[in-house]
Order: structure tokens, then C-alpha cells, then sequence
């Protein structure tokens, strides 16, 4: 089932990664807005849902975010993170950096334990506000599912230029004050694999890792329906050893099944 988050904020939810969570959503609430079109995106495919309505505004974030805490502080439960995710990419809102300063106060007023977290494709951290502002939270979640452009190109299918290369250097810039989220997966989608999980794949990403230098390292996979048909789960052992892999690089690593 496709998931379109129709608020701005949106939750709390149990998160595999994170805990207790608090959506934000920064994308309109009837479509989906990406420079990604993941073929196992939860939202579904970009064309599929193209929104008729505008981005929510600063104010719109702020009033409704600080409603739901208010909320929250009186009748629980405490939230673990207050997470920006939602119908897309956050950070492709042009006032997401003003967002995250708001967010960053009302979490202090209201659940100063709360950490903030941002879930991003990583593809606009080489604008200088956007990278800025990821600076600032907590947990910052950058994207990197391989370091091959042909399977990037299949798979993540981004909207525009995107550089592997580039994003990765960026990465680096960040050093510990970020966290790789990498999708692993098996299957095929229009006759080609979709596996990640062969060293090809696996060995060229640890190096990249390893350049990186995050403060942590998280590889999940396929948990609810994709778009895309013929796409499968990789198993514990793949994950589990790939973990392994990044931990023996003395680098922190969660998996989730």
C-alpha cells in the first residue's frame, strides 16, 4: 500500500531505526516530491502522484509541530526523535534551513531528550544552506545505496545531474556528524537485477565508507509493498555480514531487517 502523508507533521510512529518518531513532512500532502524515483520507494513512483497542492510553509511547520508537542508533553507517549521524512525529499523544501532552526528551539521547549533526525537522498548537500542545516541535527541520514552510476541511474533514478563522485566528497566534508543509510536488496525490475548485495557492490561501497568516516552506518531493507514488482528482501546473513564488514572498519553500524 502506497503511503502519501497528508500533514505536516505526522505520527508518532515506530520507527526500526529511530524509536518513537515524530513526522515531519516538508513536501505538499496529496503527492509525492522527489529528485530521487526509487523503484522501492514506499510513496510510490513520482508520476504516479504528482501533488496539486504548495509546500507547506515555515509557519504552517511551526504551528503544527509545536500543536502535536503540546499534545504529546500532555498525554504522551515522549517522542525519541522528531524525524524529517514524509512525501519525499525534505531538503528540496527552499526553507528547509529556516525549519530545522524552529524545529531545533521547539524540541528544546518542549522535549529537550528528543534528538532531530533528517532522512535525506543526500542529493542537495552541495548547496550550502542545505549541508548548513543538516549540520545542526542530531542525526543527519544521508543516502548512499552503491557507489556504481549504472545501478544508481536504475534504481535510485534521480531527477537531474547527480554525481556520485561529488556527493561523496561531500559526504566526507560532514565527517562524524552524519549517518549512511544504505538499501539493500535483491530481484530484478524491466529485466535487470537489482541486487547490491554481490561484492561488486559491496567492496566498492566499504571503501567509500571508509573515506567517509560517518559516526554510523545503517543498512536496512524492502520492509513494506514497492512500486516496482520483482524486487527481494536480502536476508539476514547477507545483512548481518555486511555489518560486520563496516564494524571491522571501527565504524558503528545498526542493521534492520
Amino acid at each position: 500500500m502506497t503511503v502519501i502523508y497528508t500533514s505536516p507533521i505526522f505520527g508518532p510512529i515506530h520507527s526500526r531505526r529511530l524509536g518513537v518518531s515524530l513526522g515531519i513532512n516538508l513536501l505538499p500532502g496529496d503527492g509525492k516530491c522527489c529528485s530521487f524515483d526509487c523503484i522501492y520507494c514506499e510513496c510510490g513512483f513520482n508520476s504516479d502522484f504528482v501533488p496539486k497542492q504548495k509546500l507547506p510553509t515555515r509557519e504552517q511547520v511551526r504551528e503544527a509541530l509545536e500543536a502535536q508537542l503540546k499534545k504529546m508533553q500532555a498525554e504522551g507517549p515522549a517522542p525519541d526523535v522528531l524525524t524529517f521524512a514524509g512525501n519525499g525529499e525534505p531538503t528540496l523544501n527552499p526553507h528547509f534551513p529556516e525549519i530545522i532552526d524552529d524545529t531545533i528551539a521547539l524540541r528544546n521547549q518542549y522535549f529537550p531528550d528528543a534528538k532531530v533526525s533528517v532522512l535525506t537522498n543526500a542529493t542537495q548537500i552541495v548547496r550550502k544552506p542545505v549541508f548548513d542545516a543538516l549540520c545542526k541535527v542530531d542525526n543527519n541520514i544521508c543516502k548512499l545505496d552503491t557507489i556504481s552510476a549504472d545501478y544508481i541511474n536504475a534504481v535510485d533514478r534521480p531527477n537531474g545531474k547527480y554525481d556520485v563522485d561529488a556527493i561523496i566528497a561531500k559526504l566526507k566534508e560532514f565527517g562524524n556528524r552524519c549517518i549512511i543509510q544504505t538499501m539493500f536488496m535483491k530481484g530484478e525490475y524491466e529485466g535487470k537485477s537489482t541486487s547490491n548485495v554481490s561484492e561488486n557492490f559491496v567492496a566498492p561501497w566499504l571503501d567509500a565508507v571508509r573515506e567517509i568516516k560517518p559516526r554510523e552506518v545503517m543498512i536496512y531493507t524492502i520492509d513494506r509493498e514497492t512500486p516496482a514488482q520483482g524486487l527481494e528482501k536480502a536476508i539476514h546473513e547477507e545483512l548481518d555480514a555486511i555489518g560486520e564488514r563496516v564494524r571491522d572498519l571501527g565504524i558503528a553500524c545498526k542493521v534492520a531487517y
